[in-house]
């Protein structure tokens, strides 16, 4: 229930008892006698070319993930919402002779422009076959919650347009697609977060101040926060401590900033008890040999930011398996991450700038119209209409929240967030947290075993041969 988003390392941490996670860049060696080690494979590289010159890699880099999953000839489904991510995608998937089956979500708003630009590309991709499906015709958000689902390993709020989703996979597949070719993980990778203000204000005072203020316009960043955090020199421990003694109900994290991460809350509804597991948490965190993912915070802030897009893409293909079409994102591979590592921060992340990197990486690929394209589109308007059609359901969660059984939140607060009129009493995103996890909860306990572990089979012999109670 962190808002607005777990820090590393407790989003590496396994949520199973006895169970430890290998830790990101690092790989996971078995011995043949039983014995186990990690090593480390993986290390961010420089931030030290220009736009001009890393815009190649991060192409090359791209098509090298399309090659190695596109053969000629194939029929591929694919994400065309209109954003820059996906459209590059089916462009160099073209390239690469895969038949496209292409599938773009209309949203209700009257501004929205995803669907203009999906179908600008779409002219320009010959052969395609193009299904467009207007929000409204397809299954709201949150529906069909009361349905049971075998969960999937961590809690997540993937439920939000479950059904959606599985109506347009149901398209693809009858249109013969064996695979799902995604833009998830570009909005992570291709531009650098603000974190990267803190190194830049140091080695290039000029320009950093110029970033600074172009950063605190765009996302009204209070002057005094951006200095407190521009001139601070704690380490990612010490940033850990200080969340611990400082976590808060209600206050949500502010998400444009140059620290190690956002400032942690917890929604209004958590009991002390989880304020007082998460702050323990952090402290441990902080007494331990942590290391930042790279060299200063930006580059920390930008290889957490990818991720979390992998763990995100892990989860999507995990249940795209339940639905018979797997899912490929090839901007969460390792080698697309590199290359986007290579640019200067500051040539890829000024806020007036939209998606600089990739927009260079995809000169003379994608038509430069859509390339110019400065927007991004939501879609806000379904989330709250979703959220207002499934308050029956949520109504019997609150009979008995499983969150609340062990202790975590005050459930009378979570019902009254969940049913009040305005749906945002206590913040949505909040909600849409907390009813990831409690949904997880629920599977858990309908499913127990999942049906992927099986017996091993000498287990299965000792319980076969074992003497019965009654001998």
């Amino acid at each position: 229930m962190l808002l607005p988003m777990a820090p590393y390392p407790l989003d590496v941490a396994g949520v199973w008892r006895g169970v430890e996670s290998v830790q990101p860049g690092e790989a996971l060696h078995l011995g043949a006698d039983g014995s186990v080690r990690t090593e480390r494979w993986w290390q961010p590289p420089p931030s030290d070319l220009p736009l001009a010159e890393a815009a190649p890699l991060l192409r090359d880099a791209l098509g090298a993930a399309i090659a190695a999953r596109v053969r000629p000839g194939q029929i591929w489904g694919a994400d065309l919402s209109g954003g820059m991510d996906s459209t590059s995608l089916c462009f160099l998937a073209h390239e690469a002779g895969a038949e496209l089956v292409a599938v773009t979500l209309e949203w209700a708003a009257l501004t929205n422009e995803d669907a203009h630009y999906a179908r600008q590309a779409a002219r320009h991709l010959p052969g395609i076959t193009h299904l467009t499906f207007p929000s409204g015709t397809l299954p709201g958000h949150f529906a069909h919650l009361d349905e049971s689902h075998p969960p999937l390993d961590d809690p997540n709020v993937l439920l939000r347009d479950r059904a959606q989703q599985e109506h347009m996979v149901r398209a693809l597949r009858e249109h013969g697609a064996l695979r799902r070719l995604s833009g998830h993980g570009g909005d992570h990778l291709v531009a650098p977060q603000p974190a990267y203000l803190h190194r830049l204000v140091r080695r290039h005072p000029v320009a950093g101040a110029r970033h600074a203020a172009a950063h605190r316009a765009a996302g009204r960043w209070p002057l005094a926060t951006m200095l407190r955090q521009l001139s601070s020199r704690r380490s990612l421990t010490e940033w850990l401590a200080a969340q611990a003694d400082s976590l808060a109900a209600t206050r949500r994290g502010q998400q444009r900033n140059c620290d190690w991460g956002p400032p942690l809350a917890l929604p209004s509804w958590a009991t002390s008890t989880a304020r007082g597991l998460a702050a323990e948490a952090f402290r441990q965190a902080a007494d331990s040999s942590l290391e930042a993912f790279g060299p200063d915070r930006g580059t920390h802030a930008w290889v957490h930011m990818a991720r979390l897009a992998g763990v995100t893409s892990a989860l999507l293909d995990e249940w795209s398996q339940g639905v018979r079409l797997p899912f490929e994102a090839p901007f969460c591979d390792d080698g697309v991450l590199t290359a986007c590592l290579r640019v200067r921060p500051q040539e890829a992340g000024h806020p007036a700038a939209y998606k600089p990197l990739l927009k260079a990486a995809m000169h003379g690929v994608v038509p430069e119209e859509i390339l110019a394209r400065t927007t991004k589109d939501d879609s806000s308007q379904e989330w709250y209409a979703g959220l207002t059609a499934q308050r029956r359901t949520f109504a019997a969660w609150a009979a008995d929240f499983h969150l609340g059984a062990l202790g975590l939140i005050d459930p009378a607060a979570l019902r009254r967030s969940m049913l009040a009129p305005s749906l945002v009493a206590g913040g949505a995103p909040e909600l849409e947290y907390s009813l990831g996890i409690e949904k997880w909860l629920r599977e858990l306990d309908i499913h127990p075993d999942p049906s992927h572990l099986k017996d091993h089979p000498r287990d299965r012999h000792a319980s076969t041969s074992a003497p019965s109670s009654d001998a």
